[in-house]
């Protein structure tokens, strides 16, 4: 029987990682530390809130007493705690950096006290190594970080904490570096969902710029299979990139959204995009691949399993558009969508 303590289990990759472990691995136990914020949502565990291998705890990573307590009991800590939308990270970017870098301190300060600690595993970001154009080369993992927004620059924070217990005190830490992850479960704030639940209200979708951004969009089934493997396989002290070669620009997938949806592509605004936005990501991910891994959902598998499952629960994410996002989303979106550019495609 293994302890893991995930971190950030309500949230989105969280919820869908604990599904897949004590899905996978009947021994396994999991403790479950999140704070709840916005993005962190009970229901996403409602499939095993009654399952005895399973405890939730609220609570804050950066609470030393509680994560102190905890500790002790885990063999594993798999760590997505996290703030992680760029947008609100404009907004306000001190709870970045408190939840992000002091919060992954506070864990690791009490693992590397933990003699029963086998793995920490960080769940960082490819945005670490920030803008890569079609005419660079792919991301490797030995390339310097150069993080553009508030948020991917505590992501590189939290990660050079991790690298800096590896070296002073030998934690086992590995550290997964996912390329966009998209799936059941994701905050409606985030690109794919937003689209997604807009057009089921015919509301109009917000696209910054051009819309010629280009991103991977990483099936969370594929992520947390990779994730799982790290945690047996990863050697301690190296990082790993997980991508799964769906590069396409945000018009594309919008379009494809509306496409499966049969909605009209008019819904499409092009909006003033945010400052600092990164025009694309390529990760190799040739190191985990050649330990075993490689991504089950290619681009169109990916999109469509993502679109059926808002369609199939506006249970779920109907209350997430409650007053607390309309406030967000006028803040972000009122004027940006007040002087739009129609799409013309």
């Amino acid at each position: 029987m293994s302890k893991y303590l995930v971190t950030g289990g309500c949230g989105f990759i969280g919820s869908n990682f604990i599904l897949h472990l004590l899905a996978k691995n009947p021994s396994a136990r999991v403790i479950n530390l999140d704070k709840l914020t916005y993005a962190g949502n009970p229901e996403n565990l409602s499939d095993v809130s009654g399952d005895d291998r399973y405890r939730f705890v609220q609570g804050d990573i950066c609470d030393a007493a509680l994560v102190s307590e905890l500790m002790p009991e885990a063999d594993y800590v798999v760590h997505f705690a996290a703030e992680t939308h760029v947008d609100r990270s404009l907004m306000e970017p001190g709870s970045f950096i408190q939840t992000d870098v002091f919060g992954t301190y506070t864990l690791l300060e009490a693992a590397r006290q933990s003699p029963r600690l086998k793995r920490f595993l960080h769940v960082s970001t490819d945005e670490v190594y920030g803008e890569v154009l079609p005419t660079d080369a792919a991301s490797t993992e030995t390339d310097p970080f150069l993080p553009r927004s508030p948020y991917s620059a505590s992501k590189a924070g939290g990660e050079m904490q991790c690298r800096a217990y590896v070296s002073t005190y030998e934690l086992p830490v590995v550290i997964a570096r996912p390329a966009n992850n998209v799936g059941p479960r994701q905050h409606i704030e985030k690109f794919v969902p937003l689209c997604t639940t807009n057009a089921l209200c015919d509301e109009p979708l917000p696209i910054y710029g051009d819309g010629q951004q280009v991103r991977d969009r990483l099936f969370v089934e594929d992520h947390c299979e990779a994730l799982d493997l790290l945690l047996h396989e990863g050697e301690p002290g190296e990082a790993y990139n997980i991508g799964a070669d769906n590069q396409r620009t945000n018009l594309e997938v919008a379009e494809f959204i509306l496409d499966l949806l049969e909605k009209p592509r008019s819904l499409i605004r092009f909006v003033e995009d945010r400052a600092g936005h990164d025009r694309g990501y390529y990760l190799n991910s040739g190191k985990i691949r050649s330990l075993g891994w490689s991504p089950s959902h290619d681009f169109k598998a990916t999109i469509e399993k993502t679109v059926d499952w808002y369609l199939q629960n506006p249970l779920w994410w109907e209350p997430v558009r409650d007053a607390r996002f309309a406030e967000y989303y006028q803040q972000q979106y009122g004027k940006r969508l007040a002087e739009a550019r129609p799409y013309t495609g």
